[in-house]
């Protein structure tokens, strides 16, 4: 279903998508790609919505900073001093955090509406970022397809092209709160990631890929989140073709559980330690599946370098279930 949910100041609508599977309904804007919604049963089949969103798009627009549900890029995480080094040429991007540039810069692709259209059990949605917005390289066209599994799942994919060579690091910003509202801080978290990327006081990768073990940063057996947290871990399956198993959050007062799969070889876990009203710090667990920060002037790191001819491509499932 398709519903207008809004109009920005300079006429543009803003549509609402809603997609409903196997118990799980999931509503999509076309504002920034965001996920407004979605509502799941728990233990007793009792449904609520278990993401942070905004009932209205004022909200969407008043509070942009925390980038709720959003499709975040070009680049998602930051990029020490807004600048990158690319094939003998530097870029300047636009800062938007400090020095650096976060999530795409002060305009990145959550402030965007996108085109959409029908697919089955989902939405396409769709847009080009041309050459040279917020300081990228490259006329980059973007497809990001959210679809309800018969499962209920929701599957978010990702691809690009580029007429010219550019950065790509896209994501989907949603935290997660599967109690439905309150601290999320008490769930329980299992990520399998044997290392990650410490940071220095900008949130910046150090370069170095630090073991977890005896660390608080040791989440290969479930325990509580606790708070904290906006780090980087590096996943041990690394890059795959398909999604892989990655993390698994729980709610114990609900019974409800999040699984994530993904293709990417990273996952930024965030405890939402600087959310503001209306929110309160803590009220939601954010899970970004996305290549490392600082990727473009980390050679060492994954590349995220795309190149005329080539594809970009990226898939993160998150299935929904309670026991």
């Amino acid at each position: 279903m398709n519903e207008l949910f809004g109009t920005l100041s300079d006429g543009t609508p803003v549509h609402r998508w809603t997609l409903q599977r196997a118990g799980v309904r999931v509503r999509v804007l076309t504002y920034g790609g965001i996920v407004q919604s979605v509502e799941v049963p728990d233990r007793e089949g009792r449904a609520g919505d278990v993401v942070l969103g905004f009932p209205d798009l004022d909200g969407y627009l008043a509070h942009p900073e925390p980038y709720l549900g959003a499709l975040v890029g070009r680049y998602a995480n930051r990029i020490a001093g807004g600048r990158f080094p690319l094939d003998g040429r530097t870029y300047a991007l636009e800062p938007n955090n400090g020095p650096n540039t976060l999530h795409g810069g002060a305009r990145g692709f959550d402030r965007r509406v996108w085109d959409a259209a029908p697919v089955e059990h989902g939405v396409r949605l769709t847009r080009v970022s041309p050459h040279g917005e917020e300081g990228f390289p490259g006329r980059l066209a973007v497809t990001a397809t959210y679809t309800l599994l018969e499962s209920g799942a929701l599957r978010i994919a990702y691809e690009a092209v580029t007429d010219a060579p550019t950065v790509v690091n896209l994501t989907n910003h949603s935290y997660f709160n599967l109690a439905g509202s309150g601290d999320a801080g008490g769930h329980e978290l299992r990520l399998a990631a044997s290392r990650y990327t410490p940071v220095d006081a900008d949130l910046i990768p150090t370069g170095a890929l630090d073991d977890v073990t005896g660390t608080r940063f040791d989440f290969r057996e479930p325990r509580k989140v606790g708070s904290g947290y906006d780090h980087n871990f590096v996943l041990d399956k690394g890059v795959t073709d398909r999604p892989v198993e990655v993390a698994e959050l729980y709610d114990p007062a609900s019974g409800r559980v999040l699984t994530v799969a993904t293709t990417e070889p990273g996952l930024q876990l965030y405890t939402a330690d600087h959310l503001g009203e209306p929110f309160t710090p803590g009220d939601g667990v954010a899970l970004e599946t996305q290549h490392f920060p600082d990727s473009p002037n980390r050679p060492e790191f994954p590349t995220t370098v795309l190149r005329p001819g080539e594809v970009f491509r990226s898939e993160t499932v998150y299935w929904f279930g309670a026991r």
